[in-house]
């Protein structure tokens, strides 16, 4: 399986499915960044201008709205995505 890249482009809205997508794994690098940074305190702007590349300034709502998603879906990562992993499964 291909590495994925370390900054992948991010969509406006993460994965809402209850399976493990081909975007959850292109991302497992941007999932761990959201989560290090929550665990730091880290301000959500400067976490959507850093990790996700969208520029809270100027797309206030978007870059918002992708920080939330991305954050519940690297949660979701931990609690249930990584059992799709142990299994053997994976995107469809």
């Amino acid at each position: 399986m291909p590495q994925p890249s370390p900054d992948p482009h991010v969509a406006d809205e993460a994965p809402q499915e209850d399976r493990l997508t081909d975007y959850d794994r292109k991302h497992f690098a941007t999932y761990l960044r959201l989560l290090d940074a929550e665990a730091e305190g880290a301000n959500w702007a400067d976490v959507a201008r850093i990790v996700l590349h969208i520029d809270p300034s100027k797309h206030a709502e978007r870059a918002r709205r992708a920080w939330e998603s991305h954050l519940a879906r690297a949660k979701w990562m931990t609690q249930h995505g990584y059992q799709h992993l142990l299994r053997g499964g994976g995107a469809d």
